[in-house]
C-alpha cells in the first residue's frame, strides 16, 4: 500500500510548498555563494588571509619543539644538568621533570632579551597593522639570528657552508638561516659536552678514592659507588652546586639581542 493513503491531503499540500520554495531559493543560494575560497585568498601586496596566518601559527605550534632545540639555549642546558646527574651517580634523582623544568626556566632567563626585542619588532607593529604578516615574521627572526651567530664557531659555520657548496660570505649577515641552525646546534653540543667533561673531574677524583680506600681495606666486595655517593652529594651541597651550576651556564652564554 503506497504511503500517500496514510497522509492527509492537508499535509501532502503543505510538504509541496515547503518543497516549491526550497527550489525557488536555490538560485538565489548559488549567487550568494563566495566565487572563491577566502581561506586561500592573497591580496595584490602579497599579504595572506587570515585563514592562512592561522595555518603557519598553529604549523609553527608543531614545530615548537625543533624550534626549541635548535634556536635557543635548551640544548646546552638540559645536556649539562643530565651530565650533572650522571656524574653524581643518583638515578634518577632529580627526576626529568624536574630537570626539564629547571632547563625551560633557564632557558626562558637568558633568552628573555632576545624575545622582548622579537616582540617589540615584530609583533606589536604587526598587532598595530603596522607590519604585514611576512615581515613580521622576518622582523622576529632578527633577534635569534643574532643570538645564535654570537653563539656559533666560525669553524662549524665554514664546514656546513662547505657541504652546501655556499660561497665566500662577506659578513654574517650573508649567512644563510639553514647553515645557521646546523652550525649553531653543533656548536651547542660541542659546547655542552666539554662543560660536563669539566663537571665530572671532581667526582671522578671522588670515585677513584673511595675505590682505593676499600682495595686497601680489602672490602672488595663492597661497591664503590654506594660509599662515594654520600660523599659527592656533600661536596655538591658544601660548595652550593645548584648556584654555580645555573650562575655558570646563564654566565656561559652571550646574552642579549642586538641593539
Amino acid at each position: 500500500m503506497s504511503l500517500r493513503r496514510f497522509l492527509s491531503p492537508s499535509v501532502l499540500t503543505k510538504k509541496n510548498q515547503i518543497f516549491t520554495a526550497l527550489l525557488m531559493l536555490l538560485p538565489s543560494l548559488a549567487m550568494a555563494a563566495p566565487t572563491g575560497i577566502p581561506g586561500v585568498s592573497t591580496s595584490s601586496a602579497g599579504d595572506y588571509s587570515v585563514s592562512l596566518q592561522l595555518l603557519a601559527i598553529m604549523t609553527a605550534l608543531t614545530l615548537l619543539p625543533a624550534i626549541l632545540l635548535g634556536m635557543t639555549a635548551f640544548t646546552r642546558i638540559i645536556i649539562v644538568l643530565g651530565i650533572l646527574r650522571q656524574a653524581l651517580g643518583t638515578g634518577q634523582a632529580p627526576s626529568n621533570q624536574v630537570l626539564l623544568s629547571a632547563a625551560l626556566f633557564l632557558t626562558l632567563f637568558i633568552m628573555s632579551p632576545v624575545l622582548n626585542q622579537a616582540y617589540t619588532e615584530a609583533v606589536v607593529p604587526y598587532m598595530n597593522d603596522e607590519l604585514t604578516f611576512v615581515p613580521a615574521v622576518e622582523k622576529g627572526f632578527v633577534p635569534f639570528r643574532s643570538f645564535m651567530l654570537k653563539q656559533t664557531r666560525e669553524d662549524d659555520i665554514a664546514m656546513f657552508a662547505e657541504i652546501a657548496g655556499v660561497g665566500p660570505m662577506a659578513s654574517p649577515d650573508d649567512v644563510p638561516f639553514t647553515i645557521l641552525m646546523a652550525s649553531f646546534l653543533t656548536s651547542e653540543l660541542k659546547t655542552a659536552f666539554q662543560i660536563g667533561f669539566l663537571l665530572f673531574i671532581p667526582f671522578v677524583v671522588i670515585d677513584l678514592v673511595v675505590a682505593s680506600v676499600l682495595m686497601s681495606m680489602g672490602m672488595m666486595m663492597l661497591s664503590p659507588m654506594m660509599i662515594s655517593l654520600p660523599f659527592k652529594i656533600m661536596l655538591f651541597v658544601l660548595v652550593d652546586g645548584w648556584s654555580l651550576i645555573m650562575g655558570s651556564l646563564a654566565a656561559s652564554f652571550h646574552m642579549g639581542a642586538t641593539p
